[in-house]
């Protein structure tokens, strides 16, 4: 999980959003409808988005899991979550997390997307919020450099 190898006993039922927010503390990420209509609670794994909430703890076995919480460093956000900011794309902030995740993802696959691209990369993720102008203001920023660059890290 965002770089760090862990070794625990998962009950077979229980999902990876639940592992990740129960037994890790990684609350970032957000449970919203448990049916994977939402994408809050959307992590990496292998470089791929999943719905934390569909999938099971122990399928992440042996994968490479990134959260919202290993896209920051110490000191330095993560370009995007600095364009989120920036641009508005934060309100109520509870789809945020698994937004900037998908974000990262679109970005990583594609680090120049189109407007039209960019909302495909992200129509996993309901907001009721924001209306979307500034979430994809964000991402465009990213991906023209406006904000930081579209890096993988």
């Amino acid at each position: 999980m965002n770089g760090d190898a862990y070794e625990v006993a998962v009950e077979p039922q229980r999902t990876l959003l639940e592992f990740l927010r129960n037994e890790l503390e990684l609350t970032g990420t957000k449970e919203g409808c448990g049916t994977g209509d939402c994408g809050a609670c959307t992590v990496i794994m292998d470089g791929r988005p999943v719905n934390g909430c569909l999938v099971l703890g122990v399928e992440a076995d042996g994968k490479n899991i990134i959260t919202i919480e290993g896209l920051a460093t110490e000191n330095t956000l993560h370009p995007i979550q600095e364009a989120f900011i920036k641009y508005g794309g934060v309100q109520c902030g509870f789809c945020t997390p698994g937004m900037i995740i998908s974000a990262k993802v679109l970005l990583d696959k594609n680090p120049h997307p189109t407007e039209e691209e960019i909302k495909i990369g992200i129509s996993g993720n309901l907001c009721r919020c924001t209306g979307y102008t500034k979430i994809v203001e964000a991402i465009k920023a990213v991906a023209t450099g406006e904000v930081g660059a579209a890096v993988s890290s």
